[in-house]
């Protein structure tokens, strides 16, 4: 039995507490919460739940949680209020820029694509010696 929570199917393989990690908005922390709330055995796996559990599970992720496409819709909406008010942070993230006051002379790679700027980067190698 593979159970399917808000349109994700959880690996059946896994550990509940590491498998609950899969849907967008729920971290390792609030895992455990969730299954502390839901009296679930956090090590159990997903394919040993039982019918009865995974229903209990699945009520209290419904009704407590904005996970998945709500959520990721939430957040766009914030983003994109950020840039129509034209605050500083909606146009950090319009360029694609740290937000968070990061500095960006160096270690900004992830957010700006590693970009390499050095004199070698973007250099084909020279003709080879005969």
């Amino acid at each position: 039995m593979s159970l399917r929570i808000s349109g994700i199917v959880l690996p059946n393989e896994k550990k509940l507490e590491i498998a609950l990690t899969y849907l967008y908005g729920i971290g390792l922390t609030k895992a455990g919460q969730i299954l502390a709330t839901a009296k679930i055995n956090p090590a159990v796996r997903v394919k040993d739940l039982s019918e009865e559990e995974a229903n209990r599970l699945r009520v209290i992720l419904e009704k407590n949680e904005k996970l998945e496409g709500d959520l990721r819709r939430e957040v766009y909406g914030n983003i994109k209020r950020l840039k129509e008010i034209r605050s500083y942070r909606g146009s950090r993230h319009g360029k694609n820029l740290p937000v968070r006051g990061q500095r960006t002379k160096t270690n900004s790679r992830t957010i700006r694509g590693n970009k390499r700027m050095t004199m070698l980067s973007g250099r084909k190698p020279s003709a080879q010696k005969t």
